[in-house]
């Protein structure tokens, strides 16, 4: 089996608690070859734990390593586009964390240097990995009718799992330099992508890109594009959305929002005329819980009602495995950047809906 060298991008919570040890445990497929991180601490740190000796606090000495395959691009959201037009420039495969941007323009711009490198570039949708969502997708596919849908994202912050369940090394060392440069990009990506606007508007496109792109992206694979956002509205400065999407023949329901709750309430339910699927998601910072997959059934008399648990796999595993099998030619690509460019644009709907309320 080919096994291909991965250099990282940033070392915070989702590196060290997700793709550094699925990636540790892929062994056969990858090796964790290079790493990089502003925070000169966070480098040291993990780059001891995982044995790793070629440590960069800057990505454009990373992507420069002639023997690295892929690049796993997992800073914050405003340099995505920088590190993976770096890394495509110099011949590199590319995972990116979703968002893969902010704008549409950064979108097409990773596009176009995609096709002019002849790499692959994957934005990291793990939940549509989940085996219970490909098989609720299925299972939807041979409904009759839909009468109705509702996505739901209501979770409680990060915070809250990771302080019982894993141990994130955290250091007090950014420049300040970076951390000025990160606010002014951030800035001015927000005024581009969504004009000059309250700063609850900011605060829910942040939500739009953070944790909604996971649920409306795995609503497009299931239901299609919606024609329209018929209602949107926000509240709580902008860390609650409520958002209506037009389907042909029905309407599906988006809610979103973070507490200071420890449950995890993300799922995707469909409503057809004598059938109802649920996929039931847990938060992906405790690995290897299950996936569910919900059906209620009218089956003559009875009401059926069956819960399925097709596998303890993790879905960040199964997505790093279609990456491996990506790279070396075996099968296509599922979630490319054509594809998460289309939740861009979907955001950009939601937020013309919330700027008129």
């Amino acid at each position: 089996m080919t096994r291909l060298k991965v250099g990282l991008i940033g070392l915070g919570e989702v590196a060290q608690i997700i793709h550094l040890p699925v990636l540790e445990a892929l062994v056969e497929r990858f090796e964790i070859a290079a790493l990089c991180d502003v925070s000169p601490g966070v480098l040291q740190a993990i780059g001891a734990r995982y044995r790793v000796t070629r440590l960069y606090e800057d990505y454009l000495q990373l992507v420069r390593e002639p023997d690295l395959d892929v690049i796993f691009v997992l800073n914050s959201n405003e340099y995505h586009t920088d590190c993976t037009l770096a890394a495509l420039q110099h011949g590199k495969h590319v995972l990116i964390e979703k968002p893969m941007c902010m704008t549409l323009p950064e979108a097409d711009a990773i596009i176009q240097a995609r096709d002019e490198a002849g790499k692959h570039v994957m934005v990291g949708y793990m939940r549509r990995f989940a085996p219970a969502f490909l098989q609720a997708v299925e299972e939807v596919k041979v409904m009759d009718v839909i009468h109705y849908a509702k996505i739901r994202d209501i979770i409680g912050q990060n915070r809250l799992f990771i302080q019982q369940s894993s141990v994130v090394s955290k250091y007090d060392d950014i420049p300040p330099a970076a951390i000025a440069d990160r606010t002014e990009r951030r800035n001015s990506l927000l005024r581009d992508a969504i004009g000059r606007v309250p700063v609850d508007l900011t605060r829910a496109y942040g939500l739009l890109n953070g944790l909604s792109s996971h649920s409306l992206s795995a609503m497009r694979e299931m239901l299609g594009f919606p024609q329209h956002v018929a209602s949107a509205v926000t509240w709580k400065g902008g860390s609650f959305i409520q958002a209506v999407f037009a389907y042909d023949g029905y309407y599906a329901t988006f809610e979103t929002g973070t507490d200071g709750l420890r449950r995890f309430d993300g799922h995707l339910e469909v409503f057809g005329a004598s059938k109802q699927v649920k996929v039931q998601y847990d938060t992906p910072y405790i690995r290897h819980l299950p996936t569910l997959l919900h059906i209620q059934e009218t089956q003559g008399e009875a009401l059926e009602t069956r819960e399925i648990r097709p596998t303890y796999k993790d879905p960040y595993t199964l997505e790093l495995e279609h990456l491996h099998e990506v790279i070396t030619g075996s099968v296509p690509l599922k979630t490319t950047p054509e594809d998460a460019r289309q939740d861009l644009v979907l955001f950009g709907w939601i937020m013309e809906r919330l700027k008129v309320n």
